[in-house]
């Protein structure tokens, strides 16, 4: 097929989070200020709770569903609007499940054996212990993608590969079906601090699942605890340099300047220009300030919101129904390609 000849996709983003439990910093900087600003530069944004992904490890019910209200708290706190984006939770979506399964039977076993993420989760025997669903989730991811024919997914630079494994996926569908269905779908990774690292170790993600509450900044942390926690990161004794280079083998530092940089707009190389020189005695206070600034009516805004779990229901409720009736035509002509006989009585 020519160039002129393929299909124009429009510019639609998708992204989403997993519902298990504590929003941190690392995912307001890594992901959801992004889904913010793309909101507003001339894409439809479909953002989802992913609570397929969620269950595959345990999860207890009533935890999950009280995760996935927080979640969703976190996002409209953060300025997500339901007005300008669509936002909603996976499971009230049935499509993803059935694209998800023809996603199975497109993408071989030794594309998710190289997953990354999948090695550094399973060793050894350990690997016969862990779901299917664990195994098989990067099917379901690229079915969430594609499923709303997205161009754009913005990303963390650990999850970069999961959208190569999409962009596989769509080629070797079109490829096996003779069509131009499914939008080679190209990732966003940009930046001062997609990945944020943890305030203890800074060779580390920052993560919830970190057993000290000191290694991350949580969304819901007030603003004492959030300077707290700034104050007691760990750090080296040398000043901050010049230069970006002088921060290379200095984690903590490299950490600290990443997220002043993504909390304030500026550049790194704006940040060092200003405290070059400077202890951390003197930046960890600036830090502090800006980060309570920035993140405590976050914090303050999903406290008021989990007051009214109805209002969070009816809102992806709402959502849900908005992103049924864009997968939905999607799905069913994945059907008719695929060669499944379809009622629509």
């Amino acid at each position: 097929m020519t160039e002129a000849a393929k299909p124009a996709f429009k510019k639609r983003v998708f992204s989403g989070i997993q519902p298990s439990g504590g929003l941190t910093l690392g995912n307001y900087l890594g992901a959801i200020k992004r889904f913010v600003e793309m909101q507003n530069e001339g894409f439809e944004t479909i953002y989802c709770m992913v609570d397929l992904h969620a269950i595959t490890v345990w999860q207890n019910p009533e935890a999950l569903r009280r995760q996935t209200r927080e979640l969703a708290a976190g996002y409209l706190a953060a300025g997500l609007d339901p007005a300008k984006s669509i936002l909603f939770n996976q499971s009230q979506v049935s499509a993803h499940a059935e694209l998800g399964w023809v996603f199975n039977c497109v993408a071989r076993m030794g594309w998710m054996n190289r997953m990354t993420q999948w090695k550094d989760k399973t060793s050894g025997k350990d690997a016969e212990k862990v779901s299917l669903g664990l195994f098989a989730y990067p099917s379901l991811m690229a079915a969430d993608i594609l499923l709303y024919h997205a161009t754009h997914v913005p990303v963390g630079e650990d999850q970069k590969q999961h959208v190569e494994l999409t962009r596989d996926i769509a080629a070797k569908f079109n490829h096996d079906y003779g069509v131009e269905f499914f939008p080679i779908t190209e990732p966003v990774i940009e930046g001062a601090a997609t990945r944020v690292m943890s305030l203890r170790d800074g060779t580390k993600k920052m993560s919830k699942s970190d057993p000290s509450d000191m290694s991350r900044i949580n969304l819901t942390d007030d603003a004492d605890t959030i300077a707290k926690k700034i104050r007691k990161a760990k750090t080296d004794p040398e000043p901050l340099p010049e230069d970006i280079s002088g921060l290379d083998d200095r984690p903590e530092a490299r950490n600290l300047v990443n997220i002043y940089a993504a909390l304030s707009g500026m550049t790194k190389e704006a940040v060092l220009a200003e405290y070059a020189g400077q202890g951390f005695g003197a930046f960890k206070p600036k830090l502090a300030d800006l980060a309570v600034a920035s993140l405590a009516p976050i914090s303050a805004e999903m406290g008021r919101l989990m007051q009214d779990p109805a209002e969070i229901d009816r809102i992806l409720g709402e959502g849900a129904e908005r992103a049924d009736a864009i997968a939905r035509p999607i799905m069913e002509r994945t059907y008719e390609i695929v060669g499944m006989i379809r009622s629509r009585g």
